[in-house]
């Protein structure tokens, strides 16, 4: 349940937002270019169901409350919130769920019809899996915008035959349109992190990317084709699929899996028993 929001009119004494946990892989947005960026990217409307995962010492949401008056919150660092909560109070509504976002369920927030947009800077530490998490709630979702790992988002965008394309690209891909919107450097967050960001935008599909009998197989096989990416199809494949069954689907047995498109996972994907 959403925990209790002071009333603007509470008096609030002075507080200190406290340092970032390490354990939370916590860096905190803070410069005021990139958060106008982020708000031109999301176009958010009063009425929009949306929700920010992780919001911290409440950068983004200072900008976002009063542009769309509501807003739920999933937060997992209990000594943040009723801090987030004095410091929003007049902003807008702000609902906070405490709580880890890799076990949230998303759907439970779609409001009068509307799919949820979802945005936040996501930890590090946990982006691929809340993204697989997210996708997996995709039928409730209208949008994804988040700040990751430049590297993450360069592998989500990937197409066939560089090194960033893989397992990742293709999973997300299958379900979501990817777009990055632009880079961030270290000297916006607070502490700064070692790496350069990315802004990035995900729609998930009304109908995935290619035809896939079942997804079960296409997980199994797309995994163990990159857990063995510099071997040939054939070989990388090889307990799933024989040779004959690859050519037999007009697929070359001797490239790499780096090589193929989507498409080519789903159709060969489709031959497993």
């Amino acid at each position: 349940m959403p925990l209790k929001r002071p009333m603007a009119g509470d008096a609030e004494a002075p507080v200190t937002m406290p340092a970032a946990r390490k354990r939370f892989g916590q860096h905190f947005l803070h410069d005021p270019q990139v958060i106008a960026r982020i708000m031109a990217a999301l176009q958010a409307r009063p009425g929009e169901a949306m929700v920010e995962i992780g919001p911290g010492r409440g950068a983004l949401t200072r900008a976002l409350l009063p542009a769309i008056k509501q807003l739920d919150a999933v937060e997992l660092d209990r000594d943040l919130i009723p801090l987030l909560e004095g410091e929003m109070a007049a902003l807008g509504e702000l609902h906070i769920h405490q709580g880890d976002a890799l076990k949230f369920d998303f759907c439970t927030l779609v409001r009068d019809e509307h799919k949820v947009r979802v945005v936040g800077n996501l930890p590090y530490n946990i982006s691929t899996p809340l993204l697989f998490h997210l996708i997996d709630q995709a039928a409730c979702i209208r949008d994804m915008h988040f700040m990751v790992q430049k590297e993450v988002a360069q592998r989500l965008a990937a197409g066939p035959g560089g090194r960033d394309y893989g397992r990742l690209g293709i999973m997300v891909q299958y379900r979501c349109m990817v777009e990055i919107l632009f880079d961030v450097g270290a000297g916006a967050f607070s502490p700064p992190p070692k790496v350069t960001s990315s802004f990035i935008r995900l729609i998930p599909r009304a109908v995935p990317a290619a035809k896939v009998n079942s997804e079960v197989n296409f997980k199994q096989l797309v995994n163990q084709a990159f857990s063995r990416r510099r071997k040939t199809l054939r070989n990388a494949l090889k307990g799933l699929l024989t040779q004959e069954q690859i050519i037999a689907q007009g697929i070359d047995a001797s490239v790499r899996p780096e090589t193929l498109p989507l498409e080519a996972f789903a159709r060969l994907s489709n031959v497993m028993e």
